[in-house]
């Protein structure tokens, strides 16, 4: 007798073997149809696969998680296929799942353009109206060899040649085409659907090494459905509108060049958002009693080797000699010697030495130590992209030195910090996830035990949802991660928190207890941005250029009709500065309409306009960005309103409070 028990718990018995399908069609004839995999034991495997010992299963629709990645697994075979009818001669290498789709690297001669693409789509949908069996096959290694051999799949043959003797090796047939691959598979290729789609092809190495040869990359897409493909393909589209370099450029934000690879140049209105921001965190970060440093950005390498960044980080860190050889015989050869600097890839280690720095007592802690620290990281070329990921990048990074009985207290407190700055800059749907310990790190496994579960503390003590991530921690120490999604769905992931029992170690860093012993304090590494550079390009996207007032480079533009009112237009510019307005004015030459349409490109959020008659009045007409109405009203009455609508979030209180006092 065979018990499994299922995902709701309950327990199912079964006097012999059975598969995945006959398990499905033992519970319900529409879980049978629907069904495209089993998973035995927390491991998903093919329908067919046989359940012959107790166990834990769940049968795999392609509706859920588990599910969906099957299906564009699938995806990517089918593809292979579909490209191997219409192009003989081509060979097909690898095909992994990607986040919401999938790719195949091919090695052809000819490049693959867009007409093909349309043809091998075209194609891959007359392989799911074949619905041919999938049906897995074991192999031995040198019929598997020989196979591919005979058909002069070298790519293939070297994959084989990878996989341990002994271990089996699974093949994959459709129809008359096979793979070889670990699996699972759908039951048939009609069990994929066509809400797929291909989307375009790049250049890629074999293996992703340089010295290899360059095949072609097709890139896909794969849903459950019809809708589902249809509302990422119009997030696509949206994604497209909202690129923060396109607007950059169109807002004059900033630029970047190949002279200076993955660092931003600010221009004069991106970097008004720039201080906006910073000095919006720098009065939160007061508020929330923490002190601000400033640390160097050149340290020597035995600095990081004794933090244990020199190991884990070396690769990325941009290392330079301490002095300038005089010849090219003088120059040192490149090592782990003091006479190396490393610019800093983070500010942790330099928070530590300023903690160090004269005795410290259980009484001073917890002590909150900020920097807008300025880190360099050694990326590749194809990694830049924009302000999302950049060489040069400024943290709003903070340190809390702490006591082990401050853990929970102070971790709600970042918890609910982080959640008003990201409400007041308006992301409101925030997930939450408990990154454990990786495979590398620093640390013996009781610390990350007390570690991993003293942030599990925290978050139920905070009253946050939160999942595990497994294996996605730091290298010193679990983390938090906060996801937060934007106004199309995308999600980003900034802020984090760490629990850090290691470095202090490492670096020597103690506290007088209150029985006068010395003690290691325990270190949450903390942000809330992440990067500003990163962040400004994620409120680019989110806002579409359309930032709230109090953030918006321009905040009001003062355009006149004609110049009769060029005099009264300087004089509304006056006030305004006067007010504290970020304010541009235009006298130009040109049409109304043409200026509005400029000023609106720039995504201005006010366009305030002068005419004879607005001159004569004392009034001014408002027009607000996105909109075709617009108003008129007293100047004195618009700067009022202005003024108050641009407050930052964190004064607005303040300054109601004093109203009402008043």
């Amino acid at each position: 007798m065979i018990k499994l028990t299922m995902p709701d718990g309950s327990v199912r018995e079964y006097e012999k073997a059975i598969n995945g399908f006959e398990l499905a069609e033992s519970i319900s004839k529409s879980l049978a149809k629907k069904a495209v995999a089993v998973k035995i034991d927390g491991k998903i495997d093919d329908l067919c696969s046989q359940i012959d010992h107790d166990a834990r299963v769940e049968v795999v629709t392609k509706e859920s998680p588990d599910g969906l990645e099957l299906l564009r697994h699938d995806a990517a075979h089918v593809m292979a296929q579909a490209v191997q009818e219409l192009f003989p001669g081509t060979q097909d290498t690898i095909g992994p799942v990607i986040e919401n789709g999938f790719f195949y690297d091919f090695h052809r001669e000819e490049r693959f353009s867009e007409d093909d693409l349309e043809k091998i789509e075209k194609r891959m949908q007359e392989i799911v109206d074949r619905d041919e069996k999938i049906i897995r096959e074991v192999w031995s290694k040198d019929e598997a060899i020989a196979y591919f051999k005979k058909i002069g799949e070298s790519y293939k043959i070297e994959l084989v040649n990878d996989i341990p003797d002994g271990e089996d090796i699974r093949i994959y047939k459709q129809g008359d085409w096979l793979d070889l691959c670990r699996g699972p598979h759908l039951p048939s290729t009609g069990k994929l659907g066509k809400a797929f789609r291909l989307m375009r092809v790049s250049g890629a190495y074999w293996r992703g090494d340089a010295k290899n040869e360059q095949l072609q990359r097709i890139y896909g897409t794969a849903w459950t459905n019809e809708k589902e493909l249809k509302d990422y393909l119009h997030m696509l589209e949206e994604a497209e509108k909202r690129d923060h370099r396109k607007l950059g450029r169109e807002m004059d934000l900033f630029h970047l060049q190949e002279e200076a690879q993955g660092s931003v140049f600010w221009h004069p209105k991106g970097y008004r958002i720039w201080q906006a921001l910073e000095q919006y965190i720098r009065r939160r970060l007061e508020d929330a009693d923490y002190v601000e440093v400033k640390t160097p950005q050149l340290l020597a390498s035995k600095f990081w080797e004794q933090s244990g960044h020199w190991s884990k980080f070396r690769e990325n860190m941009f290392v330079v000699p301490d002095e300038i050889p005089s010849t090219e015989e003088d120059a040192p050869v490149l090592s782990g010697d003091a006479e190396f600097m490393a610019l800093k890839p983070m500010n942790c280690p330099a928070h530590v030495q300023i903690f160090k720095q004269g005795i410290k007592s259980y009484r001073d802690l917890p002590l909150r130590m900020a920097e807008f620290g300025c880190c360099h990281r050694n990326e590749a070329h194809g990694a830049l992209h924009g302000l999302m990921r950049v060489r040069q990048m400024t943290q709003d990074d903070a340190h809390i030195f702490c006591r082990e009985d401050q853990i929970t207290d102070e971790s709600v407190a970042f918890c609910e910090l982080l959640q008003k700055v990201y409400r007041d800059l308006g992301f409101t749907d925030i997930a939450v996830k408990l990154a454990t310990r990786p495979e590398v790190r620093a640390g013996e496994d009781h610390v990350w035990d007390k570690a991993e579960k003293g942030l599990e503390n925290a978050l139920n003590a905070a009253g946050l949802d939160f999942e595990f991530a497994p294996g996605e921690g730091a290298f010193y120490g679990p983390k938090l991660e906060f996801h937060l999604r934007d106004a199309i769905g995308r999600t980003w992931q900034c802020g984090t928190l760490q629990l850090d029992f290691v470095l202090p170690e490492r670096l020597d860093a103690s506290y007088v207890g209150e029985d006068g012993e010395r003690h290691r304090p325990v270190m949450l590494h903390r942000a809330v941005l992440g990067t500003l550079e990163r962040f400004i390009g994620i409120m680019i996207e989110n806002y579409e250029g359309k930032f709230p007032l109090w953030l918006a480079p321009v905040q009001a533009a003062v355009v006149t009709i004609t110049s009769d009112a060029d005099d009264y237009a300087q004089e509304v510019y006056e006030q305004l500065r006067a007010a504290g307005i970020r304010v541009e004015l235009d006298l130009r030459n040109e049409k109304i309409n043409y200026k509005v349409r400029e000023h609106s490109v720039a995504k201005v959020p006010v366009i305030l306009v002068a005419g004879r008659r607005e001159a004569e009045e004392r009034t001014i007409s408002v027009r607000r960005l996105g909109s075709k109405d617009q108003t008129v009203a007293p100047i004195d009455e618009v700067i009022a309103a202005l003024r108050e609508e641009a407050m930052p979030p964190d004064l607005a209180p303040a300054r109601a409070q004093a109203k009402a006092a008043e």
